[in-house]
């Protein structure tokens, strides 16, 4: 099945559930429907994800040097709010990482 085939079938799935007047779980029960595609399809059919023009965000921040800027205390990480980490360097960027981990 090809995945344009699949998204129709699971739209008329979802179709029907919706006129079914069912519970997601009970329908999938009703259907042979393993309950876990149904809620992924449901999720991906009723609440597509927005087309923009803009490329997709990787999770990944910009960073751009300060002009000026260059300091012998080593890199200074500024995050939102105010809050800024400075005096990072290769001995400690380890407790970065665990830092922003536990944000």
């Amino acid at each position: 099945m090809t995945q344009a085939e699949r998204k129709r079938a699971w739209q008329r799935h979802i179709t029907d559930w919706q006129a079914s007047g069912l519970s997601g779980m009970a329908y999938c029960k009703q259907q042979s429907l393993t309950y876990c595609q149904f809620v992924y399809w449901r999720k991906k059919l009723i609440n597509p994800e927005p087309v923009s023009d803009e490329p997709a965000m990787s999770g990944f921040a910009r960073a751009a040097p300060i002009p000026g800027a260059d300091s012998p205390e080593g890199l200074t990480v500024s995050l939102p709010g105010g809050v800024s980490i400075t005096g990072l360097h290769a001995g400690n960027v380890e407790l970065l990482s665990a830092v922003l981990r536990q944000l």
